[in-house]
């Protein structure tokens, strides 16, 4: 699980302990988080170009294990004429492996949930439910959600090196709208398609038709 401090709760802490989930959660800049960060020796920061980073151990009064709290500080220019003064981010924290994994891990959240809400609504059309019955809506967005996850599994299967992070929207232009013309002549409605595009579609087509019939990664 990860999640940005509006889940930063004990009893939340606690069942992913108990089912065995992992979690990386922000953390709050309470008072007793402020002594945990004060309490780390600056020998334990490790600097990076834009911040440092460091872990210690915390606990909350209904937590029923102690936790990871790595802690990104930043650095800002605060006033003119006044010192820097640090800022911090934290990260709460059960999962194992280095600081540098954890933090890596929970910053993908965005890509992987945020980016993929955003997608369903604007390229999938999920922003609004056309319906007034809940069950009619539930529908709806199912075939979103499965349009969705087909169109992941396209990139990934049939598409070669570089569309993998292309959205939807990207896909439409660069497969559909640009690479043909349709055109009338003669009274005949014709397809005029680029040869390089051509040969693009060709090998989507292989990609395509090697996955359906050996579709275990390599």
């Amino acid at each position: 699980m990860r999640a940005d401090s509006a889940s930063y709760q004990a009893d939340l802490f606690n069942y992913c302990e108990e089912t065995g989930k992992t979690f990386a959660i922000g953390g709050k800049l309470d008072a007793p988080t402020l002594v945990a960060i004060a309490a780390i020796p600056e020998s334990a920061w490790t600097h990076y170009a834009d911040c440092a980073v460091a872990e210690t151990v915390q606990s909350m009064e209904h937590t029923d294990k102690a936790f990871r709290l790595i802690v990104v500080r930043y650095h800002h220019q605060a006033e003119l004429l006044e010192e820097d003064r640090p800022r911090y981010h934290v990260i709460a924290s059960n999962r194992s492996g280095s600081t540098a994994d954890v933090l890596i891990w929970y910053r993908q959240r965005g890509e992987h949930s945020e980016n993929g809400i955003k997608e369903l609504k604007i390229g999938f059309g999920m922003e609004r439910m056309p319906c007034g019955q809940e069950s009619a809506n539930s529908a709806f967005f199912r075939v979103g959600v499965v349009a969705h996850n087909l169109f992941v599994l396209f990139k990934h299967s049939a598409l070669g090196e570089g569309w993998q992070r292309h959205r939807i929207a990207t896909a439409r232009w660069r497969l559909f709208q640009v690479p043909g013309r349709l055109v009338r002549h003669a009274g005949t409605w014709i397809l005029k398609v680029a040869t390089t595009v051509a040969e693009d579609f060709a090998a989507i087509r292989s990609r395509a038709y090697s996955f359906i019939h050996d579709p275990t990664p390599e």
